[in-house]
């Protein structure tokens, strides 16, 4: 028996070794939903909108190739270079020269402009046959999504939201990650991390110069004790803009997570809002199905008292999965 390839699999339709699992076997089923590169910034966010997702590519048919990425972040920045809350690059190029040109005279600004403007989740691609094993790898660096492609061809967008679903739901398949599931966040060295909070009382246009000053796609919502109110990320954006509501932008942070509740509750019938927090106890395991159930980012975690001393994201997550993967 070759024992040489740890990774070999075996002549069944199971796959035991969950790093071994093509992409593209992920997003198999997946309609890839892109963006004209002319596309106005706000017809392009109805896009995202209308196709409940946080970001799509850009293509550019002139050149015949995608260009980069559309996502709330990239909205974030253009929204706070528009209000002048944010420094443009010092190195400005012709393309944000003419954004920042086209914004001020309230000309209608093409999304090829705003695409990859937050310069955090450039457009990365993957052939299909790739590994899920790298593509978890890449998560864990801080990448956010991949575009699956066939050639040229884009067959699909591979989420870290998307993967980390794929992996509870086979979760029974993959035995290699039986121990790690029963191990504490506290464990995994997940539980004491740098958290960036903004208060309550604090206008959300604060809460986005944070998140854009300091890399971040989301903030705690804390009251004067530091106790956890809730969690504003750069996707509640898309409530700023839906019937443009820009004068959101002004309420306070705590105003704005309790109208979203309640648009939430209108819109689906439900009366609560899901708890997005932790204890240093709380297993990997039962971290990932909360994360998987309310489908958020970052899961905060909190003491008994209620305040906050650390953040679990899917960043993290996906760099504990990486570490069990022999390189």
């Amino acid at each position: 028996m070759d024992g040489s390839n740890p990774h070999r699999e075996g002549l069944t339709t199971l796959h035991h070794d969950w790093t071994m699992i093509p992409a593209g076997k992920l997003i198999e089923r997946q309609t890839p939903v892109t963006i004209d590169s002319n596309t106005s910034i706000e017809d392009a966010c109805e896009v995202l909108l209308a196709h409940g997702i946080s970001a799509a590519p850009v293509f550019d048919k002139a050149k015949g190739s995608f260009i980069g990425m559309f996502d709330y972040g990239d909205l974030m920045a253009y929204i706070l270079i528009l209000l002048k809350k944010m420094d443009p690059p010092q190195d400005q190029t012709l393309e944000m020269r003419d954004l920042i040109q086209k914004a001020n005279n309230s000309q209608s600004v093409p999304v090829r402009l705003a695409s990859d403007l937050s310069g955090k989740d450039p457009f990365c691609t993957v052939p299909s046959e790739t590994r899920l094993g790298a593509v978890v790898n890449d998560f864990g660096t801080g990448i956010h999504r991949v575009a699956v492609m066939e050639g040229y061809h884009l067959k699909g967008i591979l989420t870290q939201s998307l993967t980390l679903d794929f992996i509870m739901r086979h979760l029974g398949e993959f035995p290699k990650l039986q121990a790690i599931m029963q191990t504490s966040i506290h464990a995994c060295g997940l539980d004491q991390s740098k958290v960036l909070s903004v208060n309550g009382s604090a206008p959300v246009l604060d809460a986005l110069v944070k998140m854009s000053s300091n890399s971040v796609s989301s903030l705690a919502v804390l009251d004067d004790q530091g106790i956890l109110l809730g969690n504003i990320s750069m996707t509640d954006i898309q409530h700023v803009m839906k019937n443009l509501k820009s004068s959101w932008l002004w309420i306070s942070c705590f105003q704005f997570i309790s109208k979203i509740r309640l648009s939430r509750g209108v819109e689906t019938g439900e009366d609560q809002y899901p708890v997005l927090d932790v204890n240093a106890g709380s297993t990997f395991g039962y971290t990932l199905l909360k994360l998987q159930a309310t489908k958020v980012h970052r899961l905060w975690v909190v003491q008994d008292n209620g305040s906050v001393v650390g953040v679990v994201s899917l960043t993290d997550v996906f760099r504990v999965l990486s570490k069990l993967i022999d390189n």
